[in-house]
């Protein structure tokens, strides 16, 4: 017979009945296993993982093949809590970029990241939203203000900005740093 005392400690010791505890996966780990099976990138957007082990961090790389952003690489940290899906997943833009809806310290102004998350949406959602930012920069709800008004009033300087912030030239009294890095060759 087994004693009960004897099974608790070897609990603590990470074994049971001789064989080792497999950790209980949080329900973040669960859900977003099923959401990279079931993802379904648009061939402008890639995911890679700096660390295979950690599913909960990884990076997201879109290069837009059409509008004003196109052929621009911009790399995007996401990260997981652990009270997602419930919580929206963190998302930081990496890239320098001149855009109404991205600031200047990499914050994302995407209302599924914020107010509008829904346990229902998934990181597919984020990829697509993310995506549809470059396509369609929102000039209405905009964390770089003044980019926002250019393209509200100007639209022709608002391209001539970008062009000239993706080859790392100073928009306003702000230096891009896009350079070579952020132009896809």
């Amino acid at each position: 017979m087994i004693k009960l005392i004897t099974l608790k400690n070897k609990r603590r010791e990470g074994e049971f009945l001789g064989r080792p505890i497999q950790e209980k996966a949080s329900l973040a780990h669960l859900r977003i296993q099923k959401d990279l099976d079931e993802l379904d990138p648009p061939k402008t957007c890639a995911i890679e993982f700096p660390d295979p082990d950690d599913l909960l961090n990884f990076k997201l790389v879109i290069c837009p093949d059409e509008g004003f952003y196109k052929g621009g690489k911009f790399i995007f940290n996401v990260k997981i809590g652990q009270g997602y899906p419930y919580d929206a997943p963190n998302v930081k833009c990496e890239t320098a970029v001149y855009h109404p809806n991205i600031d200047f310290e990499g914050r994302v102004c995407l209302n599924i990241l914020r107010e509008n998350w829904k346990p229902v949406l998934t990181i597919n959602s984020v990829v697509f939203g993310l995506q549809y930012l470059f396509l369609e920069p929102n000039p209405e709800d905009p964390l770089n203000k003044e980019a926002g008004d250019v393209l509200k009033t100007n639209r022709r300087q608002f391209e001539q900005n970008i062009q000239w912030s993706m080859r790392g030239g100073t928009v306003g009294s702000i230096s891009q740093a896009l350079s070579q890095v952020n132009i896809q060759d």
